[in-house]
């Protein structure tokens, strides 16, 4: 089956793995999961039992979770085009690194934030996890402005699944407003580029189901039902053949 990718509204950092989708540009789907609602559902656990998006169903019906691990799947399918590398290679190791950094730091210290967002609490708690959540990204955007440095994608001269990750956790920084990008002038430049690539424009207008053609592989959407159904068909019939 075609692959397909379900991803979580509003502003999921599942975000980066369409914009790494499109940039790939094989065949895939899209399942639009909404959080948290559908999210938690025990309809959409039977795709990921913690969950949470993003979730890849494979073209073989098996289910990748976590964007490291969806990231390195897209990856290790773009490798011609550098959009990732084969394993065991420097290159590879240099790109496991950074997406491990966004993935744990970079997107970690957003966390009290978003529990701000999404818990009610007294004025007091409130307080403390804007301060704490403001000092954690601040440190955060120092730290990845010093890596790139005057690079131009993360890793050097061609964008890879790390840039398409850093595109879907960044807008954050805009939402939250604890800090100014501005601030860090190779964070800024690195994210403005990204604004301007048609495969981020893709993701926004796909986030708000606006009208908007893409530049890859999409292959439309499928709702979570249809999805699960496909999924388990292409499992029996691996295991058939």
């Amino acid at each position: 089956m075609t692959p397909i990718l379900f991803y979580g509204v509003p502003s999921g950092c599942s975000f980066g793995s369409i914009v790494a989708l499109e940039w790939l540009g094989q065949p895939y789907r899209l399942s639009r999961i909404e959080m948290p609602e559908v999210v938690t559902s025990e309809a959409f656990r039977r795709i990921n039992p913690v969950g949470e998006t993003p979730a890849l169903a494979t073209d073989a019906g098996a289910i990748v979770t976590e964007s490291m691990a969806i990231m390195n799947w897209i990856g290790a399918r773009g490798i011609d085009s550098a959009l990732g590398f084969a394993q065991g290679t420097p290159e590879f190791n240099r790109l496991n690194q950074m997406l491990a950094y966004l993935n744990t730091t970079f997107f970690n210290a957003f966390v009290p934030l978003w529990h701000l967002y999404e818990h009610a609490s007294d004025d007091t708690t409130k307080a403390v996890l804007r301060e704490f959540g403001r000092v954690k990204v601040e440190k955060a955007h120092a730290q990845l402005n010093a890596m790139l440095g005057d690079r131009r994608w993360l890793l050097g001269d061609r964008r890879t699944v790390a840039d398409a990750y850093f595109a879907g956790i960044a807008r954050w920084t805009d939402y939250h407003g604890v800090v100014n990008r501005a601030d860090y002038p190779n964070l800024d430049r690195l994210y403005r580029q990204l604004q301007e690539d048609p495969a981020v424009r893709f993701a926004h207008g796909i986030e708000a189901q606006a009208e908007v053609k893409s530049a890859g592989g999409f292959a439309g959407h499928v709702e979570l039902e249809q999805a699960w159904a496909e999924t388990l068909a292409a499992r029996q019939q691996r295991l058939a053949a």
